[in-house]
């Protein structure tokens, strides 16, 4: 299975769109998740024209974004892997172990929010994978997304630069 993995688009501001190369990983995806700060709804309708999409609403979303997405996901995927998305993960001292604690049936979480690409394990295999923004880099150094492939045992997570 490949999961398409983006967050923090901030669709629309200015000129922000998603890069073709973008789209196109997300048109092959068997699964799009998205890790909150979409802003409207109609970026959501945009993915889903695209494919499966799994979404959380992030703290700049608008209300209606709120009212259809939830706060946390988790998403069963093939070989009985489990994957928790959420927005904010808090501060970067401690995430994994807090992730951990909070998602402790999830083999792999995603978040978003400080638009810095992330991934850590620990030594029993448990994933933390933030992908960047593919639209607003901020502090990051490129524009980014993320692939994750299943297999068994585990998720492996690939981080993209895009556009």
């Amino acid at each position: 299975m490949q999961i398409a993995i983006i967050s923090d688009t901030h669709m629309p501001r200015g000129p922000r769109r998603l890069s073709p190369d973008c789209v196109a990983r997300l048109k092959r995806a068997d699964l799009i998740i998205h890790a909150g700060d979409l802003v409207t709804v109609n970026v959501l309708r945009e993915l889903e024209a695209l494919g499966r999409v799994v979404a959380v609403y992030g703290n700049v979303d608008d209300r209606e974004v709120a009212a259809l997405l939830p706060e946390t996901a988790t998403v069963e995927l093939d070989h009985g892997l489990s994957l928790a998305v959420v927005h904010d993960a808090g501060p970067a001292r401690g995430r994994l172990r807090r992730l951990r604690q909070r998602f402790p049936n999830a083999d792999s979480v995603i978040f978003g929010h400080s638009h810095m690409p992330c991934h850590e394990r620990t030594e029993d295999g448990f994933q933390i994978f933030n992908p960047g923004s593919p639209t607003e880099r901020r502090r990051a150094p490129r524009k980014t997304m993320g692939i994750a492939c299943t297999r068994r045992g585990g998720i492996e997570f690939e981080l993209i630069e895009v556009g």
